[in-house]
Formats: structure tokens, sequence, C-alpha cells
């Protein structure tokens, strides 16, 4: 199996090392990730500008680009030979519910799936435990097979940020949802103009049992399928029959 590594953390990250080393063990890995930090970049391709990828002395690429410039890159006549599997990740910090519309972690997975490949987005809830993430996709990965997910389908992968031998095991799950984010936090530059950053993602408002939410709260890591289809399929009856009552 050889198989194609991204994130959006940025190639020096620790999370996408650790996994790149785990997987090492017993399977080819090409990395080829962003040259910084990428986060929130969803699925964003560059247009304005060519994309420059370096070539490390350990055989791995850096790209000036987003997580989707790296996959799409990488399968569209970049790498040579065949791969066989997208993996993206370790994020450093969870990607649930809502988060997967921002997510260039989740969208680097997709961009694989696009492109006909099988892939997995890989999150840890926080920024310690890497080793408990890489350990749970290396266990994952022999096991995948064609038949687990249907045509342009990701698995998302969110592991608890502790130990491996405290996780209480997987649970397969659907989305949760976020609360409002926080409103922007406003500051002056020190020339006394007004700059803006983004706030805090909202707090967790559906989190029963069965999200993603609820089994990463509860120690286990939450394993969701997700698919680009957002249509609202139970919507499309009720919107039929307005249009046709005007």
């Amino acid at each position: 199996m050889r198989i194609l590594l991204s994130n959006d953390d940025g190639i020096h990250a620790e999370g996408i090392q650790t996994l790149a080393r785990e997987l090492r063990k017993f399977t080819d890995v090409t990395v080829v990730a962003p040259d910084r930090n990428r986060s929130a970049a969803s699925s964003s391709l560059t247009l304005v500008e060519p994309l420059r990828p370096l070539h490390l002395p350990n055989g791995d690429y850096c790209v000036n680009g987003t997580p989707a410039d790296c996959v799409y890159l990488a399968l569209n006549g970049f790498l040579s030979g065949q791969v066989d599997l997208v993996v993206s990740g370790i994020n450093a910090g969870a990607n649930l519910g809502d988060d997967v519309i921002y997510s260039g972690t989740v969208a680097a997975a997709l961009e694989g799936r696009y492109l006909g490949l099988p892939a997995i987005a890989v999150s840890l809830n926080g920024r310690q435990h890497y080793e408990t993430a890489a350990r749970v996709v290396c266990e994952l990965i022999p096991k995948l097979h064609g038949r687990i997910l249907k045509s342009r389908e990701i698995m998302n992968i969110n592991v608890p940020d502790i130990p491996y031998d405290q996780l209480k095991g997987i649970k397969v799950c659907h989305l949760g949802y976020r609360a409002s984010a926080a409103e922007v936090i406003k500051q002056k530059d020190p020339r006394g103009e007004a700059i803006y950053w983004v706030g805090p993602a909202g707090l967790a408002e559906n989190e029963k049992e069965g999200t993603d939410f609820y089994a990463i709260k509860n120690g286990y890591v939450a394993l969701t399928p997700i698919q680009a289809d957002m249509t609202a399929y139970h919507s499309l009856q009720s919107l039929q029959d307005w249009l046709e009552s005007e």
C-alpha cells in the first residue's frame, strides 16, 4: 500500500510527523503538505499564483498552497506511481460537527475522494497525545477495503487527547453541531488602526448520544462517514410544494 499523507497544520507540525513515522513502520508513505499552517482553509484551491513544491532532504514535499492544493497536485500528475489511500492529519484540535465545513484536514481527505481514492481525516481533541491518534489510524488502515465507504465519502476520525490505554473504544457517530461562534475580537495595530481576529468556535449545542461530540466527551474515538453532497433531501418536497403554491 502507498499512502499520500497531508494535513492543514503544515509539514512541520507534530501531528503529521508523528503519523508519518508510525505509518512508515509498515507501509510506503509520501508526504505532500502545506509549507505553513493553513488551518480552516476548507477546500480552497490556489488559482491566482503558481504552486511550488519543495523536495525536502527526507523525501517529503512541502507546497506553498492549501491542503486541497497539496492533494490535488499530488494526484494530478505530480507524483509518479499509484497511490492507494489518502490520509490527512493528525490535526491539532478536533474536527467535530460544523467544524468539517471549515476544516482543511477534512478538505484534504475530501480532495482525495473527489479524485477516486479512499480517504480518511484524523484529528486529536487536543495537542498532547498524538501517539494515541497515530496508533488508532495504524490499527484501522489494514482493515480498510473498498466496500466500507461509498463513492465520494470519507472517514472522519476524532480521537480523545488521552493515553491509548484509557480509550473506551470506538463509536460510529453522526455529526453534532455547535452554537454560534463567539464575536470577533477587535484590537488595534501599532499604528492605531483597527484589526479583527475571528473569535473562538461556539460550544457544542447538540452533543447527544450518537454524535461525535458525545463520543469524544466520553472517551471514545468518534468515527463519522462524511460526504460532500450537502443537499437537505428532507426539504426537497416541501420546497417544491411551496414553489407550486406560489
